[in-house]
């Protein structure tokens, strides 16, 4: 059995990428060692995540990949299927995948990072960035954790374009603003998860650095942390170039007029990548305290039950429990689950390109974690 060890050490030298730069050149993310883990306790994640590998998700046709790190050190890793099933190009640690919301963890940092040194405040009015903006009442926060109200920008754009034109971005803005749309519940009073939200996040992020979204997110994020195989896809050509996905009947899901928006989705990335930015949300040198506690809390109790959000991360949270963090995705054929169990230094990381729902459910995985939230009725 190969095993992949990461060992956390962000000491990339980087060159310099402009005067454009959200932080002048990248910031190099100073290392905080974290202990590697004991023998015994690395067996038993080993033995845990190899049996759950082989007895759940690996079942039938599975594409993708998985991972369980402790402490940063990736203790089990595999990739199976194809990125390209009509080449036959197969899937590999190393192969970027569309990771469908998963990407809001990603764009979330990027706002906080922007937060840190000065650029953005979470209570500022998002009209304030974005001076077209039609909400006056929508704050920085309440698009991170989603109790702005917006209404999901799919939906307005089906009924309002001619589902052919491909739309970015600013065209959201424009169509609230030709169709005079309604928010669907006054800001800050109901949580309602939402992708508009995170759309105009990055338009935030561009406003504030002054360059694009996929550039600001590798100088704030991707090459701070090492992230070779992570990039924000725009085009239709990345589309078609990058690892492609699948619908349960085993068909390539092609390009749709919506799939050059990004902040919501567009991350292509590795499992093993979302582990060095997993490891990065530990250090204050990449993420201060303050925030870090601002983002792994809940904000939307005006419901009883388990599950919350935080600043790009949902939760589950019960007396007697530790706090389960994690993000789903799900884009056409992309499927993904990204775990931080904050309490024990544990990310588990399952992808998948064909539609596969298994990803979904840790189970027995989880329980052999720590004492995490699993089901809600728990």
């Amino acid at each position: 059995m190969r095993n992949y060890w990461l060992i956390p050490l962000f000491i990339l030298i980087l060159s310099a990428c402009g005067d454009h730069s959200p932080a002048g050149n990248p910031e190099l993310v100073e290392e905080q060692q974290m202990p590697a883990p004991s023998p015994q306790r690395r067996k038993y994640l080993l033995d845990s995540a190899s049996a759950y590998y082989t007895n759940w998700i690996n079942k039938g046709s599975f594409s993708g990949q998985f991972l369980i790190s402790k402490n940063g050190y990736i203790i089990y890793s595999r990739a199976a299927g194809f990125s390209n099933a009509e080449a036959k190009e197969k899937m590999t640690l190393e192969t970027p995948m569309h990771v469908a919301s998963i990407s809001k963890v990603a764009t979330a940092l990027a706002v906080l990072r922007l937060v840190d040194q000065g650029k953005i405040s979470l209570n500022q009015r998002v009209s304030y960035y974005l001076p077209n903006f039609p909400f006056k009442n929508i704050t920085v926060k309440m698009l991170l954790n989603h109790r702005s109200g917006l209404p999901y920008y799919g939906y307005f754009a089906d009924a309002n374009t001619d589902r052919k034109t491909v739309l970015n971005n600013e065209d959201i803005i424009r169509l609230m603003i030709k169709f005079k749309i309604q928010l669907n519940s006054t800001p800050g009073t109901h949580f309602a998860y939402c992708n508009t939200n995170y759309a105009m996040l990055a338009l935030i992020v561009e406003k504030v650095t002054g360059i694009a979204f996929p550039k600001a997110m590798k100088q704030l994020i991707f090459e701070p942390l090492d992230m070779r195989n992570s990039v924000i896809a725009s085009t239709k050509d990345q589309y078609d170039d990058y690892c492609r996905n699948y619908n349960q009947n085993g068909m390539w899901n092609g390009f749709t007029y919506l799939d050059a928006i990004y902040g919501d989705k567009n991350l292509y990335t590795t499992a093993r990548d979302l582990v060095k930015m997993d490891r990065a949300t530990y250090m204050d040198s990449f993420l201060s305290d303050s925030l870090r506690k601002q983002m792994y809390k809940g904000y939307s109790y005006e419901h009883p039950g388990t599950r919350n959000y935080g600043l790009g991360i949902r939760l589950k949270e019960k007396k007697g429990k530790d706090t389960f963090f994690f993000h789903t995705g799900w884009w056409h054929g992309n499927t993904g689950l990204y775990c931080s169990l904050r309490q024990d230094s544990i990310c588990i990381i399952a992808l998948s390109n064909n539609m596969n729902k298994r990803v979904y459910n840790l189970g027995p995985l989880l329980k052999s974690c720590g004492n995490y939230v699993v089901n809600d009725e728990e």
